[in-house]
């Protein structure tokens, strides 16, 4: 005996609030983790440059602790990415843990103006529309 496919759910309109934001944010982050190995000459310019403007000896990381920041940028970013990915995938599929992952992204967001507080309302009136909390019931 066959089981009977469920009949899938129409996607809400307002779903692509929460998951534009969200590609948006993973190619974001993709490009700024390709673009990682190249900023290890960056710190020490923008350290020279914040010593500068507050007049506090200069500070100079050695090579060593360029590599650490620079990988531990790289997992972090990493990290995001991940989260990005699998927070989108989960509100496509209408997972529940996926519509609360993106208020807490979105809230974060709140915090990178001008782009990422835009993005971050936009998430917010997605997520809370009663279209898209129906379709995360899951």
């Amino acid at each position: 005996m066959t089981m009977p496919s469920p009949v899938p759910r129409p996607r809400p309109p307002r779903l692509a609030f929460l998951t534009v934001p969200l590609l948006v944010g993973l190619f974001y982050n993709a490009i700024s983790l390709l673009t990682l190995p190249f900023s290890g000459d960056t710190l020490n310019r923008v350290l020279e440059q914040l010593d500068a403007a507050t007049g506090q000896p200069p500070v100079t990381l050695t090579p060593e602790q360029v590599m650490t920041v620079l990988w531990v940028s790289f997992f972090l970013t990493a990290a995001l990415i991940l989260l990005l990915y699998f927070t989108r995938r989960a509100v496509l599929e209408g997972r529940s843990w996926g519509r609360v992952a993106s208020i807490v992204i979105a809230v974060l967001s709140l915090l990178l103006f001008p782009v990422g507080t835009v993005m971050g309302i936009v998430m917010l009136i997605g997520a809370f529309d009663r279209d898209v909390q129906a379709y995360t019931r899951r």
